[in-house]
């Protein structure tokens, strides 16, 4: 029997497509090893968000390369389809695939050259979601790709096309089968999902409610909407479901109206705090997360300390903090004002002490509650699981949690870790 091992880089929408990817693989009679050891195909789904993003990329090749010195190496997604000359010159790679030809993997794998490239247009919409081939507890479900919106600084439009959707029918029936395979809960995933209704022409509000309709499903999430995109309408179709958790990823950005004018954000900072307080009206015990870019170029220090005060003083728990990169092709790449990165590493630094001490005093505050907690697996004698407000809880159990929906009850939480115990 062939194998094959994955490792995926960057979004949950990887996720969901590395899973999608693997079950070709399965179904085709390939064993799925763990990555780092050596098999038949190593299969590296990449991303190229960040510069750091790329410096991983091509680590791993050097890695399965070194791991699997007879396998074939592929490298797919994002970086493949930004930078497939310059993988191609690294010698390591068997197959160079963009974002779309991805899916075509078995058209590919064998076809003897020195090393094959297939990038094209992202035109097509691939379906994706977690399979019973993946490892997870959470089932990720691509429901768009691609965006509309032109962020000077990102390169994602660029390397997934524009936005396109899947069909509700197709949505839901994929829903139908990831609970049928034993996922208690699915987060719905994509590039920007708010993009839904105007790529679909259908609201995603009512998406929602045929996903939720599905029999056995117990918890339903978003991976990320943009602020512009959350309504009244689609805040109602959550709470009156039941099943939403208490968690949102709203990306932010910066909190400098400056700044977000030159980033071609759609929202300004009053525009953000007033979906924050919209979301706390209909889910009050929610947490919120964001990503945050620092060291845009001209961020003078004004600027960053204007950020930190805004996020500090905001509803936010979960901080994703990235330095600003520089990326080929981006209106921010020509701008002048670029900030070293000894800079950018210093402020990186202070925001992310300021997300942790915030999301340890959010989790503080469970301590005495009563939280819905869907375990994942067993590590160092605890088991780990995610509250609804996406907090990781360990507790002790003699009897296996993995994948069940438990009622806990927080205990402690100190050092960044938070204890329950499970009620019966």
């Amino acid at each position: 029997m062939k194998t094959v091992s994955f490792h995926t880089l960057g979004c949950r929408l990887n996720l969901s497509e590395t899973g999608s990817i693997a079950d070709g693989f399965v179904s085709r009679g390939y064993e799925i090893v763990e990555f780092g050891k050596p098999s038949d195909v190593t299969f590296l789904n990449t991303c190229t968000v960040t510069d750091g993003a790329d410096s991983s990329c091509r680590n791993l090749i050097r890695k399965a390369r070194k791991n699997s010195p007879e396998g074939q190496v592929v490298v797919a997604g994002c970086y493949a389809q930004m930078e497939a000359d310059k993988i191609k010159q690294m010698k390591d790679v068997d197959l160079i695939l963009g974002t779309s030809e991805k899916y075509k993997v078995f058209d590919y794998l064998d076809e003897e050259s020195t090393t094959i490239t297939k990038i094209e247009k992202n035109n097509d919409f691939w379906g994706a979601s977690t399979t019973e081939a993946d490892s997870h507890t959470r089932a990720f479900l691509k429901i768009q790709d691609g965006c509309n919106y032109i962020c000077s600084f990102c390169i994602i439009p660029a390397a997934r096309g524009r936005s396109r959707t899947i069909s509700i029918a197709d949505a839901k029936r994929e829903a139908k089968r990831l609970v049928q395979s034993g996922f208690n809960e699915i987060v719905l995933t994509g590039v920007n999902i708010g993009e839904y209704e105007s790529t679909s022409g259908h609201k995603l509000s009512d998406l929602v409610s045929e996903i939720v309709s599905v029999d056995g499903l117990k918890r339903l999430r978003f991976s990320s909407v943009e602020p512009n995109t959350i309504s009244v309408d689609l805040l109602e179709i959550l709470k009156q479901s039941g099943i939403y958790q208490d968690h949102f990823h709203i990306p932010l950005q910066s909190g400098d109206d400056l700044i977000l004018k030159s980033m071609r954000r759609k929202y300004t900072t009053s525009q953000y705090l007033d979906v924050l307080t919209m979301v706390k009206e209909y889910f009050p015990e929610s947490s919120i997360g964001a990503d945050i870019i620092l060291g845009y170029p001209d961020e003078s220090k004004k600027s960053f300390e204007k950020t930190y005060e805004f996020v500090k003083k905001s509803d936010l728990t979960h901080f994703h903090v990235f330095p600003y990169s520089k990326r080929k092709g981006t209106t921010a790449a020509r701008l002048s004002g670029h900030l070293q990165g000894h800079i950018k590493k210093e402020r990186v630094k202070r925001m992310v002490k300021l997300g942790e001490d915030k999301l340890k005093k959010f989790a503080y505050n469970l301590i005495g509650s009563n939280q819905s907690v869907l375990f994942e697996r067993e590590k160092n004698g605890y088991f780990e699981g995610y509250s609804s407000n996406y907090i990781k809880v360990l507790t002790k159990s003699d009897v296996d949690l993995s994948n069940k929906v438990m009622n806990v009850k927080i205990v402690e939480s100190i050092g960044g870790k938070t204890f329950g115990v499970v009620e019966h």
